[in-house]
């Protein structure tokens, strides 16, 4: 296969969603079709001791949730399919933000019952941010929900996007019949099944009668009507506006039945698009290029517990990434072969020996990398778009067990290159604070640090408002304001200036006073 036919095969997107929209559930019946995985696991369920293949870390089979992205990549009707599947909770919402910088589209899952909720909205702000293509699948269509007009409206105020329907349900609840899927113009009967792939019946003219045989006159009217409502409403489906981000096709289904999963994958092959140009500080890099550049968008420590091991998750985004070949960190300026980089299942790995645009590779990280790095064959780039947001949470964390010094240590090291939450040195007093987004986060590093590195900590309270990195080329001011605010200064992990406001109050009168400062809340600066 050629360089082109390589790139133009595949599909690298993400899924997002509210928590509990189902969203993992979906990623594993994709997994299951595309015969990734022969049994699809429960989210949630003490009777399977069978868990999402997605959700590999022992703190998500506890819980039942996402709390890190996992990537799995399958082959699919001649496609190369790569899912990256993200934590939905919104405390692990930056992990979420930075997944979506190396995904070429979206798919995002909505509760059919509880439509477009809070998670959904702030999630879909940031794919409109990066023009993202975007397709709409609501799911859950076997439990009683809101009228199908009724969503497809919420969707277009909510999100603020225009949609056409590809699929069209019959019913919801116990009334649900089946789906028909306006693509392909065939109708699929419902009848709940976890784990077979169920087959449609081919009906190509809408009002033939054989419809009425499968399920009743009323439904076949009822769906006559609507689809005719539907072509009078909406426009024709316009692909460049899909790939422009301004339209978003809408799927209906029961993920967890294994129901309009088929028709939104082979619909998403068909128009989702392959690998897009990346935006580097320097210029657009485009997928088709020969030399190879990529990024790193996360560092996941300990994927195997039984190893230590760290992996730097790098996109690539040109040329051909070979094994063994010298490739240049930019960041360090220092060149690096890497001979074990592996493709994903989650947590299961396969060393390979090349990949091309789209794919996501792990290469093992001793501490070389951190997120944002850029890999390329010389030319010096920096790809951009994967900040680290201002904490609104602060606990000072402290070692719980004195013996253990050297492996908190290491463990709080570690899991902060991974973007899990920031950590600062206090510079009046020397302690260390942890930052993060959501209270969720501090429960997550106790787990982790206790599980993965055998340390035990213990947090204690701190009064804080917001972080904020400072910066100015007024050196006196600086100087000056580092002095009057001593106890409310610290480091970051690089050794940047942090300004810790205790009250919103006192974080504009800093503003204020101090003109010639400035003060940003990510740390892309």
């Amino acid at each position: 296969m050629t360089f082109k036919e390589e790139i133009q095969r595949r599909r690298t997107f993400g899924i997002i969603s509210h928590p509990d929209a189902g969203k993992t559930t979906l990623t594993e019946k994709l997994l299951l079709f595309g015969g990734a995985i022969h049994v699809a696991g429960a989210v949630k369920s003490n009777k399977i001791k069978k868990t999402a293949t997605s959700d590999f870390m022992e703190i998500e089979k506890q819980r039942g949730i996402s709390v890190a992205t996992s990537v799995m990549g399958f082959n699919y009707n001649g496609y190369k399919v790569n899912i990256l599947d993200t934590p939905g909770h919104q405390d692990f919402a930056e992990d979420t933000y930075r997944t979506l910088t190396a995904v070429d589209s979206v798919i995002i899952v909505i509760d059919g019952a509880k439509g477009v909720e809070a998670q959904t909205r702030k999630l879909m702000e940031v794919c409109r941010m990066r023009k993202t293509p975007v397709i709409v699948f609501i799911n859950k269509l076997d439990r009683p929900g809101k009228d199908a007009f009724e969503l497809l409206d919420e969707v277009e105020e909510e999100l603020q996007i225009k949609v056409r329907p590809l699929a069209w349900p019959m019913g919801n609840g116990d009334q649900f019949k089946g789906v028909y899927n306006i693509l392909e113009e065939n109708l699929y009967l419902f009848s709940p099944n976890k784990q077979v792939l169920e087959d449609g019946i081919e009906i190509s003219d809408i009002n033939d009668p054989e419809i009425e045989e499968y399920v009743g006159k009323t439904s076949a009217s009822s769906l006559r009507e609507e689809l005719e409502l539907l072509e009078g409403v909406y426009p024709e489906f316009d692909k460049n506006e899909y790939l422009a981000g301004n339209l978003a096709p809408v799927f209906f289904g029961s993920a967890l039945n294994n129901f309009g999963v088929r028709e939104l994958l082979h619909a998403f092959l068909k128009i989702a698009p392959s690998p897009l140009p990346s935006k580097a500080e320097e210029r657009v890099v485009d997928a088709y290029e020969d030399k190879f550049t990529g990024f790193v968008f996360k560092i996941h420590a300990n994927m195997d517990p039984n190893h230590r091991n760290r992996l730097a998750f790098v996109k690539i985004c040109s040329g051909h990434f070979k094994r063994n070949t010298n490739y240049l960190h930019i960041r360090q300026g220092k060149q690096m072969k890497f001979s074990s980089p592996t493709a994903f299942m989650a947590e299961k790995k396969s060393i390979i020996d090349e990949a091309f645009p789209g794919d996501i590779v792990g290469i093992p990280d001793s501490g070389n990398f951190k997120i944002g790095d850029t890999l390329t064959e010389g030319e010096i780039l920096h790809y951009k778009g994967l900040p680290s947001f201002s904490p609104e949470l602060f606990r000072y964390i402290e070692n719980a067990d004195p013996m253990k010094a050297k492996q908190l240590a290491k463990g709080v090291d570690q899991l902060m290159d991974e973007g899990v939450a920031q950590l600062f040195i206090n510079q009046s007093n020397g302690r260390k604070i942890i930052g993060t987004v959501g209270v969720l986060q501090f429960e997550v590093i106790q787990h982790r640090l206790l599980h993965e590195y055998g340390a035990s900590c213990r947090y204690e309270p701190i009064n804080l408002y917001k972080a904020c990195w400072i910066t100015s080329d007024n050196k006196a001011e600086l100087e000056d304001f580092k002095k009057r605010k001593t106890q409310y200064m610290a480091k970051d992990k690089h050794g940047r200036d942090v300004f810790l406001a205790d009250s919103s109050y006192m974080l504009q009168m800093a503003q204020e006073n101090f003109k010639d400062i400035r003060f940003y809340f990510t740390s892309e600066f």
